[in-house]
């Protein structure tokens, strides 16, 4: 079966040592989003290369993020459930941690709140996999129990595993090849629709990423404003 396996790393992208790396070098076909500011986290532009490289991947795309490439893989599924098989989400971060320009930190105005409102909040009809930690700085336990049970995800309960990161002590991580391999067993057909090139979801207006983007340009507008 013609199939991708695309790698969605976070902030700062994943270096060589990172286990998506190690994992990207161990699948045949794997390949790793482009075209991404890895160091300026907007979910708008993020979610954007993610359903691009989706749509022009050949097969059904199985996606393995981490960080916050899980926040933007989510609403990139979301609008492309008949084009993703599956989702392998690695220690989503919470959404409040965030604006939709970058990081929050503390100061910002009051219309530019985080981002837990433009994030799916209902099972996005993909089968997905979120592995937590039960000590991670980026989100409590609790709150990305909340998060995999709006997606309608399975939970793998990692323990005291950091951000599941290089800093946590997760180059080589068998453990998460293995989950991936326990998720594509239990594909069974297509995702939800038709992989037929004429047939793409694009959802429109009411999609995840257009609703995603419209906030964004909102936000912005009201930021020049009173910054003027």
């Amino acid at each position: 079966m013609l199939q991708t396996t695309l790698i969605v790393p976070g902030l700062d992208n994943s270096g060589p040592d990172h286990w998506q790396s190690w994992m990207e070098g161990r699948l045949p076909d794997a390949r790793r989003v482009r075209h991404i500011d890895w160091h300026i986290p907007v979910l708008a532009r993020w979610a954007t290369e993610v359903r691009r490289e989706i749509d022009e991947a050949p097969g059904v795309v199985w996606i393995v993020a981490h960080s916050y490439g899980c926040l933007a893989s989510v609403v990139a599924a979301a609008d492309r459930p008949e084009r993703v098989a599956g989702l392998l989400l690695v220690a989503p971060p919470d959404p409040e941690r965030f604006t939709a320009f970058g990081l929050r930190d503390g100061r910002e105005i009051a219309d530019r709140g985080g981002l837990s409102s433009w994030i799916p909040s209902a099972p996005i009809g993909v089968p997905s996999i979120v592995v937590a930690s039960r000590n991670d700085l980026w989100a409590s336990f609790e709150r990305t129990l909340h998060w995999a049970d709006c997606w309608g995800s399975v939970v793998v309960d990692a323990g005291q595993a950091g951000h599941i990161n290089v800093d946590s002590g997760h180059g080589p991580w068998p453990e998460g090849l293995g989950i991936l391999h326990g998720l594509r067993q239990s594909y069974t057909g297509l995702p939800l629709g038709s992989l037929d090139e004429g047939k793409v979801t694009n959802r429109g207006k009411r999609g995840a990423l257009a609703r995603l983007r419209h906030r964004t340009r909102f936000d912005w507008e009201v930021f020049t404003d009173l910054s003027t």
